[in-house]
């Protein structure tokens, strides 16, 4: 079958850039992982034995091309290993957020019709053990931790360590049909399939294709001119688009190092141990690190503190330009330098971000505040905007470039334009195939163009080229008066605060907005430790008057500062509540990548909504939770409604 040569020098399929790799680069490390406190490592050479092993397991075990293997579990090298060895044979990887429940999974693995799955471990084994009624097609479950499996039926479980057992023994009696199954394959075939976050409805299966994949890799990493002597750590979902992107499409194409940390407790630490040079993360690991911080400069003596004020200060002001090569003064640049040594590097060292030669967040629109502080340390962090359906990269945000308040310009490859509602669409090389089983949606979101419909708002500069996204297209709405409402602006202003984890704003066709908040527990836990107040639940804290005063002070501050944007003022909060619970992904608040969704807390909390725009001072409430077992119960609270203070044309004239 004819191959496609260009753009990827003859390496059209990932498993052909394995074997590249392995032959120019065959003894530089591939893979990492900690455990039991020891760093491991695998080369190049030795991740395509490990890999070759596996898929001629999979091939004498049944496993036929075309057909769809289930992942489950947390980042480590093996399972990333699962993921190349499926294409391999020329079946499909299909990974699944480790933390969701049975039925989330159940869905995903019957709407797939995965006949394999390879899971972490025991827990894994046991979720899918207990919806296997529901899975008619899966047959096999490959395990790659026994523990507590020993006395499990095995007439359908296997150790992962088994069936490269059996691959290797069958290495000789296979060569021609692993061989024929990777020649079989071309840069159109189906590379991995993907589940969107469904913030809206059902997850849908994004279809990407190895041209997909390996067009945003190829022109994302040209970008930012990443080395084969990078390191990043992969510490997020394995199901979620950015990781596969970045650990698997990436790290394939240049050829550098994937880092699996021990736990996700141990993430921070493993981090410093790493000092990736190439670092993504969503804004909610960037805002969980300035709370980390903020606790702990409370904690810290009074010259520590006005020290950490004074140069944090400086880095405000000349941090940013300074990282971007601009003109600062000499004695400018001095003071910041005697900062470096004092406050940044020893900071960025805590970090784990010393060594962070390119970063990006992006999920989420990051709060301007938190962007810029960690930039005004000297991290090179920058914004990207993209989705699944694009293989990630939509823009990316060049060096001497970057601002809070765009996204930067249209990725190598990618045509960008804006309808008349004003949402954004692009079209590429990388956009995906179609979803699967789901001609409908594909036609609404692909049209016969090219051009992927991404449902955000926003406009492209003139200028500057560079994206400005204003809030999910959907999300984005008129106050009663007619002023511009978008949400998410607002709630991330709120989130800069350390001691605010999550905010939902509601507003749309109302008179005024009104605010939902969950407090942060490590952050609001830590001040009630050092002022000797007692709580025994994330409830009683969450009601303190002292919190609910300092969450007013919070909502006021960002009040004075929307009332100095004339397309944003109308969005200023008039009342809040503080929740009696964190929103959670296990009962359908949120996505597995953090993200609210919106419209189930509208319906599920109505009652406290319908409250906030009452006269009452305090509401009563029910709520149905999940626990870590599955089980549901329900919680009972009585809340305070709160006014805060807004800033009237009047008061801003005065």
């Amino acid at each position: 079958m004819e191959k496609t040569s260009e753009p990827f020098n003859g390496y059209y399929t990932i498993p052909k850039l394995l074997e590249r790799n392995a032959d120019i680069y065959s003894t530089y490390p591939a893979y990492r992982e900690k455990e039991y406190g020891i760093w491991q490592t695998w080369t190049w050479a030795q991740s395509l034995e490990e890999v070759t092993a596996l898929a001629n397991g999979l091939i004498a075990m049944g496993l036929k091309e075309g057909e769809n293997v289930a992942i489950v579990g947390r980042n480590r090298p093996a399972l990333y290993w699962s993921f190349i060895a499926a294409q391999m044979v020329g079946a499909v990887p299909v990974p699944v957020y480790n933390d969701a429940v049975g039925d989330e999974i159940a869905y995903v693995l019957e709407h797939c019709s995965a006949k394999f799955a390879i899971v972490g471990d025991q827990e894994q084994c046991d979720k899918l053990l207990e919806i296997k009624d529901k899975l008619p097609a899966l047959t096999e479950i490959i395990y790659l931790d026994p523990r507590g499996l020993r006395k499990y039926d095995h007439s359908n479980l296997h150790a992962y360590k088994d069936v490269q057992k059996i691959g290797r023994e069958n290495a000789q009696s296979q060569i021609e049909t692993l061989d024929k199954r990777l020649n079989n394959q071309t840069e159109n075939t189906t590379c991995v399939m993907l589940y969107t976050s469904g913030t809206t409805g059902k997850p849908k299966g994004v279809v990407l294709t190895y041209k997909n994949v390996l067009s945003a890799s190829k022109a994302a990493s040209e970008f930012d001119n990443l080395k084969h002597t990078d390191e990043i750590l992969a510490y997020l979902p394995m199901a979620w688009v950015g990781d596969f992107i970045f650990a698997n499409g990436q790290a394939l194409w240049v050829g550098f190092c994937v880092n699996c940390p021990e736990s996700p407790e141990t993430m921070q630490g493993d981090l410093k141990e790493i000092g990736p040079t190439y670092f993504f993360s969503p804004p909610r690991i960037f805002e969980t690190m300035l709370t980390t911080i903020t606790i702990r400069m409370e904690d810290a003596s009074n010259l520590k503190k006005k020290l950490f004020s004074f140069f944090m200060s400086h880095a405000k002001k000349v941090g940013n330009d300074i990282l971007d090569g601009k003109n600062v003064g000499i004695a400018d640049r001095i003071k910041y330098a005697v900062g470096d040594f004092l406050i940044y590097k020893p900071l960025k060292n805590s970090l784990g971000l010393s060594r962070v030669r390119v970063g990006y967040t992006a999920g989420e629109a990051i709060g301007p505040e938190i962007f810029d502080f960690y930039r005004s340390l000297g991290i090179n962090l920058k914004q990207l905007y993209g989705q699944t359906e694009a293989g990630v990269f939509v823009t990316l945000q060049p060096d001497k470039e970057v601002r809070a308040d765009t996204v930067g310009v249209a990725c190598p490859g990618v045509e960008l334009k804006i309808g008349e509602s004003g949402e954004v669409f692009y079209r590429s090389d990388s956009s995906f195939e179609c979803y699967y089983k789901n001609p409908e949606g594909t036609a609404s979101t692909k049209d016969k163009d090219g051009w992927v419909a991404t449902g955000d708002a926003g406009f492209i500069e003139e200028d500057s080229g560079h994206l400005r996204i204003i809030d999910r297209a959907k999300d984005v709405g008129k106050m009663a008066d007619g002023s511009l409402f978008a949400p998410k602006y607002v709630e991330n202003k709120l989130k800069f605060y350390p001691n605010i984890l999550e905010a939902v704003i509601f507003g749309n066709n109302k008179s005024h907005s009104c605010a939902f908040i969950n407090i942060d527990l490590a952050a609001v836990g830590n001040w009630a430790e050092r002022n000797n107040i007692s709580y025994s639940s994330y409830q009683e804290l969450a009601g303190h008057p002292d919190v609910v005063r300092q969450i007013q002070d919070h909502i006021e501050e960002v009040n004075i500062s929307l009332s100095s944007d004339a397309m944003l003022s109308g969005c200023q909060i008039h009342r809040f509540l503080i929740l009696h619970k964190e929103l959670d992904a296990d009962d359908g608040e949120m996505t597995r990548t953090r993200k609210v969704r919106r419209r189930i807390i509208e319906d599920k909390y109505s009652d406290l909504i319908e409250a906030l725009y009452s006269n009452k001072t305090q509401v009563s409430t029910e709520t149905e939770v999940t626990y870590e077992d599955g089980r549901k119960g329900s919680i009972s609270a009585t809340l305070e409604l709160r006014d805060a203070e807004v800033v009237t044309e009047k008061v801003k004239a005065a």
